[in-house]
């Protein structure tokens, strides 16, 4: 049984970096897709980045794409999302989200995904 922590937000001033991590028990990381999810304050859920269960393909959205990177460390069990350049419209609470890899390629759509983590809150501000 898959099970996904996140950690590493925090308050950052606009410009500023935080690197969050997803930490995987229960079964192996690499037998999983890992996606990033972030929801503002009002706003649906938005899917902001993902990785194959090896890393061998990774998608962002528009967003984020030139500011953030995704990465894991299928032995240490962690999924890696290092965010630069960052703005106060990437606040919200960012969540991942695995999948058995049954398919061959990541998603950026939420209903794709059958575990989360509890989030954990980014706050871009002065």
């Amino acid at each position: 049984q898959l099970q996904l922590v996140e950690s590493g937000g925090g308050l950052v001033q606009p410009g500023g970096s935080l690197r969050l991590s997803c930490a995987a028990s229960g079964f192996s990381l690499d037998d999983y897709h890992i996606g990033w999810f972030r929801q503002a304050p009002g706003k649906e859920r938005e899917g902001i980045s993902c990785i194959s269960r090896r890393g061998a393909r990774t998608n962002y959205a528009d967003s984020v794409k030139g500011r953030f990177t995704i990465s894991r460390d299928n032995a240490k069990g962690t999924v890696y999302l290092q965010m630069n350049s960052l703005k106060p419209e990437d606040t919200g609470v960012y969540y991942c989200a695995g999948r058995a890899a049954l398919v061959f390629m990541c998603a950026m759509n939420g209903p794709y995904y059958n575990y989360w983590g509890q989030g954990t809150q980014v706050t871009v501000s002065s």
